[in-house]
């Protein structure tokens, strides 16, 4: 008897563990979104073109993945996501250079006929300007019955001569 539940607690647990489909699907279970590599995607792809320097790659795609050392005419860039317990999604893109100038594409994504125009998600924004009767500075001061003014009056001295613009000035 004792034997026979330990087999089976045995195969039990074996089941349990190896089990990976009942144990992504189980309800209330969060699985994290796993993205590796350089994001690929066909509007990146679509601004490459034919002669295309290097460095305008680097600043349209990123710096490659891969960097081969028999090869140093072809950049790969590998792109995996896997979210939230589903399947791995992998996308490959391979560029060849001659003359550090794009000759070929090859992989995934195939660039497209007409240029690639990137519209722009940025938005400007108009703030009125705030009318604000007092300052933050001016109402805590306030509570205090300062009021910004200082009460002292100035004093001239006796042997300076007074200019035509002192005059005017308020004391």
């Amino acid at each position: 008897m004792r034997k026979s539940l330990y087999y089976l607690s045995l195969l039990t647990s074996f089941t349990l563990v190896s089990c990976s489909t009942i144990l992504n699907h189980l309800p209330g279970v969060y699985t994290l979104e796993i993205q590796q590599g350089n994001i690929i995607d066909q509007a990146m792809i679509d601004q490459l073109r034919p002669a295309m320097n290097k460095r305008q790659v680097v600043y349209i795609m990123g710096s490659p993945m891969l960097d081969d050392v028999f090869h140093k005419n072809r950049w790969d860039y590998l792109y995996s996501n896997q979210p939230g317990g589903e399947d791995r999604v992998q996308k490959q893109v391979s560029l060849f250079f001659e003359n550090d100038q794009i000759v070929s594409i090859q992989g995934d994504f195939r660039p497209g006929a007409t240029p690639a125009i990137k519209p722009s998600i940025e938005t400007t924004v108009d703030v009125p300007k705030r009318d604000l009767d007092k300052t933050l500075w001016e109402k805590i001061t306030g509570l205090f019955g300062y009021n910004g003014t200082s009460d002292v009056p100035k004093t001239v001295k006796a042997d300076s001569k007074p200019s035509a613009v002192s005059d005017k000035l308020p004391l």
